[in-house]
């Protein structure tokens, strides 16, 4: 049986029962010795606007807490999936989470104290979002202090050229490196490809396979499978042509064959939201 899972971290004793069943009947091989499935090691300077979402009381500290990715978008102003703040992730709504933090500048998340550890000030989940059809899978976290001016990214709008079908991108994160529950101290990237839309309707024309929606989504990945983003990644960040376009949302398994990664696609957020420009330049 294939599973459709959104790609955040749950806590230990749900994700012992989650993953096994990821894995099984996988169409795919998968690379042991990467993450963000099919990718490489990077430095945390090559992607400065790619941040760790964390809770140590909810998450342990092994791994700084980290459970989901986010995208700097504003010095003050993070982007990140919906379902990262559910209750069923944090155990509670996100302004209960008393140590949820946002770690920037940071490659290796345990092992070093580089960059910043920055209290989440104000978490805002799109209203709007489908739990069920995962449309509208965004939220918008605003910090309580400044990120480096070169730690933000600026977004892809409707019409900008990365969004192109076959466009190279690249989807960063701290997420699973086999689909089998096995996740990195460090940060990873994989070189994906923008797939047509037509192609993604057809990987998930709804029911349990899920539904996929141009309007609101976009699937990136390789059609032989083997490069995708994985569990830990949702809300990380996809970027092509140096501008974001995505944000890691769900997906049928981790790398297979005929099952993409379907991402939040960022130029109907920033219509949903009215936004025109990066937030820290206003609207």
């Amino acid at each position: 049986m294939r599973h459709r899972l959104p790609r955040a971290l749950f806590p230990p004793l749900a994700l012992a029962v989650a993953i096994p069943a990821l894995t099984m009947g996988s169409s795919a091989p998968v690379a042991a010795d990467s993450v963000v499935i099919g990718g490489f090691p990077v430095e945390v300077s090559q992607s400065p606007w790619t941040v760790a979402l964390s809770s140590r009381d909810r998450f342990g500290g092994t791994r700084a807490g980290q459970f989901c990715g986010g995208a700097a978008v504003g010095r003050t102003t993070v982007l990140t999936a919906a379902h990262c703040l559910d209750e069923n992730v944090l155990g509670g709504p996100p302004e209960r989470v008393r140590d949820l933090k946002v770690i920037a500048g940071r490659t290796d998340l345990p092992a070093s104290r580089d960059g910043q550890e920055i209290d989440v000030r104000r978490a805002w989940v799109n209203p709007a979002y489908d739990g069920i059809s995962k449309a509208g899978d965004f939220a918008v976290l605003t910090l309580t202090e400044p990120l480096p001016a070169e730690s933000v990214i600026g977004m892809a709008a409707v019409g900008d050229p990365a969004y192109t079908a076959g466009q190279t991108a690249t989807v960063y994160g701290w997420g699973d490196i086999t689909g089998a529950g096995e996740y990195p101290d460090s940060l990873r990237a994989a070189r994906v490809r923008v797939l047509p839309d037509a192609l993604c309707e057809e990987a998930y024309p709804g029911g349990a396979e899920g539904a996929y929606d141009a309007t609101s989504m976009l699937c990136a990945g390789e059609a032989e499978g083997g490069r995708d983003a994985c569990q830990g990644d949702s809300g990380g960040p996809l970027v092509a042509q140096g501008r974001l376009i995505g944000l890691v949302s769900w997906g049928n398994g981790c790398g297979r064959a005929s099952s993409p990664g379907v991402y939040t696609r960022v130029s109907e957020m920033m219509r949903a939201l009215g936004w025109t420009k990066a937030p820290a330049e206003g609207k």
